[in-house]
């Protein structure tokens, strides 16, 4: 065997295992954008574009002897890559992590490529929210949760909504969890319409500045100058169609083993957002994924059996701010779940969002 890894995807999981096995492979990792997008900062450069810059990491910066290929993959089979160039990876190991797609503005716009581009959509839209007094948010995840409050620190007067017709906050999560979220909601003045959806969509795209009213299946109207969707996550998975590699659940996400092979390949690797482990579907988890893989792709590569193995924890956890100093959390611990402060989100995540941590993954610290 060779010592050539082809990681398809530079997000959280893809760069991780590229600079993980940079000093030990030969590493070619393929992603279609300029940069790394920190996209749990995005949130927070749409409220405050002096932020955005954080969201951005280059490339240039992750590999000292690696490759980077600014393309996308088309196709995928055991040895090898074909991009939308035309050129052909060929490769001894495949690590597929080509995570997934969610609307903007929680990640960039699809065809943002290149950071400049994608700093413009957020400037733009910024402007949009600046006049806006009433903002709807449709969804009301962590990502319509976390939207809701990174608009509140900037203008606390806005008059936001958020509608889902999920019946409850955080499913799933311990009670006190969602106590806490619902005080802090409240505290911040963000409305909650559960149980109901909207009856059609606002008339103006999302992120446009324009006066709308709508209807919710509850036959409620609401008006709102401003609206953002945050729900509709995608696998980025097309290049695996052609069926060359693996099949793909209905989901689009790829059958993997307890030592995040696909199924059937010993050398081929999948992890993050595209594999079927039974988690949500968050940074976090693929940057274990990608520990997991980085160990066994190197004991492969001394002549090893690969034995680390990726077990998913019994329940879920979440750092969720609302802000730079508010916010919820379940973190794991030895007696199971718990519930942490608004000050141990801020700690962890909420006060940064990881910019310190990229910073030094990229080499820029």
């Amino acid at each position: 065997m060779g010592r050539t890894v082809a990681v398809i995807g530079g997000g959280y999981g893809g760069s991780a295992v590229a600079k993980a096995l940079d000093s030990d492979a030969d590493i070619v990792l393929i992603d279609p954008r300029d940069a790394f997008v920190n996209s749990a900062a995005s949130l927070r450069a749409l409220a405050r574009p002096d932020w955005a810059p954080n969201l951005f990491f280059s490339f240039d910066t992750l590999l000292t002897r690696g490759t980077v290929i600014r393309d996308r993959a088309v196709s995928a089979d055991p040895v090898g890559v074909t991009l939308t160039s035309g050129r052909r990876v060929e490769a001894d190991y495949l690590v597929l992590a080509s995570g997934s797609s969610y609307p903007y503005p929680a990640k960039p716009n699809a065809g943002s490529t290149a950071t400049g581009e994608a700093l413009d959509d957020l400037r733009q839209t910024h402007k949009e929210l600046i006049d806006a007094e009433r903002v709807l948010i449709v969804g009301a995840g962590p990502v319509g949760l976390e939207l809701a409050g990174e608009i509140k620190e900037v203008w606390p007067h806005k008059h936001v909504i958020i509608v889902d017709p999920a019946e409850r906050l955080l499913p799933g999560f311990q009670p006190e969890v969602r106590q806490d979220l619902h005080r802090q909601l409240d505290e911040l003045d963000i409305q909650l319409r559960l149980g109901t959806g909207l009856a059609a969509p606002p008339t103006t795209e999302p992120g446009q500045a324009g006066t709308f009213t709508v209807t919710t299946t509850g036959r409620d109207e609401i008006t709102a100058d401003i609206w953002f969707r945050a729900y509709g996550v995608r696998v980025n998975s097309d290049y695996l169609a052609d069926g060359r590699l693996t099949p793909r659940t209905p989901q689009g996400q790829v059958p993997v083993t307890e030592t995040l092979n696909v199924h059937g390949h010993d050398h081929v690797y999948a992890i993050g957002d595209i594999t079927d482990v039974a988690e949500a579907k968050m940074a976090g988890y693929a940057m274990r994924h990608a520990e997991v893989v980085a160990r066994n792709i190197i004991s492969q590569l001394r002549g090893e059996q690969p034995t680390a193995v990726y077990r998913p924890l019994p329940y879920p956890m979440i750092l969720l701010p609302l802000g730079r100093r508010g916010g919820v959390g379940q973190l794991p611990t030895p007696d199971g779940p718990a519930a942490v402060p608004a000050t141990t989100v801020a700690e962890y995540k909420g006060a940064d969002l990881f910019t310190g941590r990229f910073a030094k993954q990229f080499g820029i610290a």
